[in-house]
Formats: structure tokens, C-alpha cells, sequence
């Protein structure tokens, strides 16, 4: 039996928009240590597994598949940001305490 991971793919820092934000990985939880690898210094493990990620739409078809694959699996709950409101004028606004 194979333990899992069920998260939310997080977006890039390069990307400004939501898009493509409801893919959910299902990732293997490592087995073996990691190590440094004693000629090249490249960290390496026992297990080809880690490396692998699949990818489903939504979290209840990640989940379905860990159960009809008999995995263990968590998920991580999807971070939601928080948005302070604010207008443009607030950015010019002369504030003694703040030092420029």
C-alpha cells in the first residue's frame, strides 16, 4: 500500500492570473532518504516514484483514483490569498513613521 499526497497545484511566480488553478497533483510520499551523490554532489534516492506527479481537474477525481488504486493518501487544503482593498491615492499618502 503506497502512501500519497493530494494538493493543489500552485501557480507561477510569473504568472499574474488564476488560470489553471484547479489542477490537483497526487504526488508519492518519499520512501527511501535522500543523498548526495559522492562524485557530481546531485541529490539522488532509491525510489523512481518521486519523481512522478499526476495530474487530475479537481480534487474528488485525484481522491477517487487514490482509492481505486488502494492508496493511503492526505490532502493539503488550497490556500486561499487574502485581498486588502485599497485605492490608488493610499499609495501617496505622507505618513510621518514611515522611513523612506
Amino acid at each position: 500500500m503506497k502512501n500519497v499526497r493530494i494538493y493543489p497545484q500552485s501557480k507561477s511566480q510569473a504568472q499574474s492570473g488564476r488560470g489553471k488553478a484547479s489542477v490537483w497533483i497526487i504526488e508519492p510520499e518519499w520512501t527511501s532518504s535522500r543523498q548526495p551523490e559522492p562524485v557530481m554532489g546531485w541529490t539522488s534516492a532509491g525510489d523512481t516514484l518521486s519523481q512522478v506527479n499526476l495530474k487530475f481537474s479537481s480534487q474528488s477525481e485525484a481522491e477517487e483514483f487514490a482509492k481505486s488504486k488502494g492508496w493511503r493518501y492526505t490532502v493539503t487544503a488550497h490556500h486561499e490569498r487574502t485581498i486588502k482593498p485599497r485605492h490608488y491615492g493610499d499609495n501617496h499618502v505622507y505618513d510621518p513613521d514611515v522611513e523612506k
